[in-house]
């Protein structure tokens, strides 16, 4: 089989995924990263659920004329904002198979910013 990216991302994905779970009191944290936008997600893995998400799609995020980075950093704040309202203030995070370096080192420090606890 040919080595691609999507292989080995999906490779580096799965071994993750074997380490870190989430459950309902502390959720797991997941990132994905498109060409365009960035989705975090709060999943409780014990139930199968995804309790919230975020994304670079929202109207307030998309409409600033700003780097992707710092649409990242963006999501990560409400992300974070969205999580404490519901009563999350710690979770784990899965950097999807990522570097963490960039968008989702971005989204990493604005959840942190925004006062989640990995």
């Amino acid at each position: 089989m040919a080595k691609t990216k999507v292989s080995r991302r999906n490779k580096i994905r799965a071994r993750i995924r074997g380490v870190v779970s989430g459950t309902a009191q502390r959720p797991r944290l997941s990132v994905y990263r498109s060409n365009k936008d960035i989705y975090a997600q709060l999943i409780d893995d014990s139930n199968g659920v995804t309790i919230l998400s975020a994304s670079s799609r929202a109207k307030d995020i998309n409409e600033l004329k700003d780097t992707k980075v710092v649409k990242a950093g963006l999501v990560g704040k409400k992300i974070a904002e969205l999580a404490l309202t519901a009563g999350i203030d710690k979770v784990v995070f899965d950097r999807g198979g990522y570097l963490y370096h960039g968008r989702v080192k971005s989204l990493a420090d604005g959840a942190r910013e925004g006062g989640l606890q990995f």
